[in-house]
């Protein structure tokens, strides 16, 4: 009788730990998409600084390109705004008008040779890009580490711990089909 009273014991101990061990694993899981996101955070922050000093360098030899040094600032706040409130569809949107409008920039500043000279100009320039290329990296690792979540809390038995604890999925951070489409060379210049 004993035995069988210890063994019972032994099989409830091992789920216990079962599932400690699972919500463990979500938990780590959770956290890491946090992390990643405070990763792009960041590098926008970062960016967010820069580009008021992009537009002013630019402000003074694009007299005749407002429209276009205005849609990078409204950009710029749109983002700034997606980020602060964690709203990831909104942010992807943000950063697509962002990254336009700054492709659109960096290829009219082709035609202002002073521009293109100053050094102010040349260091934001490279900055910025810097930042861009940082924070696609991010964004890759922010979405593996959104999937891994989303996966996890799905799939059996997991998914039992996930409901019962509250674990919900986490948004992929995507840019709209224009970010993604090839770039139009000729209607960048013309």
């Amino acid at each position: 009788m004993s035995l069988i009273i210890v063994a019972f014991l032994t099989i409830i101990a091992l789920l216990i730990f079962w599932g400690i061990g699972l919500y463990n694993g979500l938990v780590r899981l959770k956290h890491g998409v946090g992390k990643a996101w405070a990763n792009i955070d960041v590098l926008l922050k970062q960016r967010h600084e820069e580009l008021p000093k992009l537009v002013e360098t630019c402000k003074q030899y694009m007299q005749y390109e407002q429209s276009l040094l205005e849609s990078v600032i409204s950009a710029r706040n749109a983002v700034h705004q997606a980020s602060e409130t964690h709203d990831i569809s909104a942010l992807g949107q943000a950063e697509t008008g962002l990254r336009a409008g700054l492709g659109r920039l960096f290829a009219l500043a082709e035609s202002y040779p002073e521009l293109k000279a100053n050094e102010s100009f040349q260091f934001l320039q490279q900055r910025i890009a810097s930042l861009e290329s940082a924070i696609a990296d991010r964004r890759e690792l922010y979405n593996e580490a959104v999937n891994l979540n989303n996966v996890r809390i799905e799939q059996f038995p997991d998914a039992l711990i996930a409901r019962r604890f509250g674990f919900g999925a986490a948004e992929l951070l995507r840019f709209s089909e224009a970010e993604t489409k090839d770039v139009n060379i000729r209607e960048l210049f013309g």
